[in-house]
């Protein structure tokens, strides 16, 4: 669990392309072993998790379980589904995290910072008198939360969705 938790902080590698082969969310849907999954949350459609490099404790990804690129090429189902799981998972951060707002969005494409091609959406928990993410990115932030707490305290609160 050490060397996993010194990973996730290791973001100037992944940055610099030190990345294992393949779609990395593809390879968290196929559980393989040489990725770290910090995964809460999977069904049919989608799989949900704490994000690697979180910018705040509680920061999820959601992604579908199909590798698709454009979020024009998601299903009425997936569609549906999404919608269901972004409100749950705001709840969920509501009781866990009591943030004051959050960003939700997509980096779609290269140019727009997406550093995966895997379509996924950030739900970002934010609070008052944050500093900005060049900060977390210059080492100037702290994170409060290893990512692996948040798996766990996210994964308890979840489990009535396994019978939605």
């Amino acid at each position: 669990m050490a060397d996993q938790y010194f990973l996730c902080f290791d973001k100037i590698s992944y940055v610099k392309g030190e990345r294992p082969d393949g779609c990395i969310l593809c390879l968290i849907r196929e559980k393989n072993t040489h990725v770290v999954d910090l995964s809460v949350y999977r069904d049919d459609f989608f799989i949900i998790s704490v994000n690697l490099y979180p910018f705040n404790p509680g920061h999820l990804i959601i992604f579908p379980q199909r590798h698709i690129e454009d979020i024009r090429d998601y299903t009425s189902q997936e569609e549906k589904r999404l919608t269901f799981l972004q409100k749950e998972f705001l709840n969920i951060l509501d009781k866990i995290y009591s943030p004051e707002s959050y960003n939700l969005g997509y980096n779609m494409g290269a140019a727009a910072g997406a550093s995966i091609g895997h379509l996924h959406l950030h739900i970002i928990p934010r609070y008052p008198h944050e500093i900005g993410i060049s900060d977390l990115i210059a080492g100037k932030k702290v994170l409060m939360e290893n990512p692996f707490d948040s798996v766990e305290k996210i994964k308890n609160e979840c489990e009535y969705l396994k019978s939605m």
